[in-house]
């Protein structure tokens, strides 16, 4: 178990070195801003969507911690591609196995899995979760900033 655990750290801290998708798009049709006063993530999700509801680019910008950035980058490769219907089944899965609502080993497939020591660290569930809220305040056309507080 400390093997896997040590390979979820690693990955975490890779994709917070070089985060995928880290750039602002500039025909985005949905954005939105998020923070975690507790730890002092601030980003920007941008999303450019179809009229079929796919998620055709996703990227962010920001400032924050590993978890956070980390999140945020696997969270866009995730959605690319996916319909918005898609992504708000995936950020329920995704939430419930932060905070340990889906009953003991729930665990979601893929990269995501990455976050499931996070359950064990309250703290850290907003920095895992903040850039999934900021998703999908983006997708509901939230003009003001969310805040995981």
């Amino acid at each position: 178990m400390d093997e896997l655990r040590d390979l979820y750290q690693e990955v975490i801290l890779d994709h917070n070195r070089r985060p995928k998708n880290f750039h602002k798009i500039e025909d985005a049709t949905h954005s939105a801003v998020g923070h975690n006063p507790l730890c002092g993530d601030q980003l920007t999700v941008y999303l450019k969507v179809d009229d079929d509801d796919t998620i055709l680019d996703i990227g962010f910008q920001g400032s924050g911690c590993a978890i956070s950035k980390a999140s945020a980058s696997i969270m866009t490769g995730t959605l690319k591609g996916k319909r918005l219907e898609e992504a708000r089944q995936l950020f329920g899965k995704f939430h419930s196995m932060l905070t340990g609502m889906g009953g003991p080993g729930h665990v979601i497939d893929g990269k995501l899995a990455v976050f499931q020591g996070v359950a064990e660290f309250p703290a850290r569930v907003k920095c895992a979760s903040l850039a999934w809220h900021t998703v999908i305040a983006a997708m509901d056309a939230q003009e003001d900033p969310i805040s995981t507080e």
